[in-house]
């Protein structure tokens, strides 16, 4: 799903200017963050998961503040339209890797809730992304800290 671009907010400042360092290390970064993403999707796929699979069931079990998950936040989290996550649920559920919750006190909604399966796959594979992470550390912190919290909130 294309992304909408973001309107022009008039209260912003005009933008800076950018000094070659600033756009190598911008460069810098997204390269790390494409290695780490395809590190993630061979990962997933060597553990017999869809890499949007994966995304999924971290994105259920790590849901902010443990909230009970349903197909339409699921999609906001991915990024992704309604129908969408519907179908990878639905072959998640086939998978045995998740399964349909009917809410007790609103049995129109149905929470998504991983199985024994999908906790354990979730854990193997959260546990090898924690040791990339860790590999990566030395190579993002000179690139984020080169950045500066003034130069990360400048756009907010």
């Amino acid at each position: 799903m294309p992304k909408k671009r973001k309107k022009a907010n008039p209260k912003r400042s005009a933008p800076t200017e950018l000094s070659l360092r600033d756009y190598q290390l911008l460069a810098e970064f997204r390269y790390l963050l494409a290695r780490f993403l395809a590190f993630s999707e061979a990962a997933a796929q060597e553990s017999g998961l869809a890499s949007r699979q994966h995304q999924a069931l971290l994105a259920i079990k790590g849901y902010p503040d443990g909230a009970n998950v349903t197909v339409g936040r699921l999609a906001e989290r991915l990024g992704i339209r309604h129908h969408s996550a519907v179908g990878l649920v639905d072959r998640l559920v086939t998978s045995g890797y998740l399964t349909r919750v009917v809410d007790a006190n609103d049995r129109r909604r149905i929470f998504l809730s991983l199985t024994k399966r999908g906790e354990e796959i979730l854990s193997e594979l959260s546990a090898i992304h924690r040791e990339e992470l860790h590999r990566m550390i030395p190579l993002l912190k000179p690139v984020l800290g080169q950045l500066g919290p003034s130069d990360i909130m400048h756009d907010q």
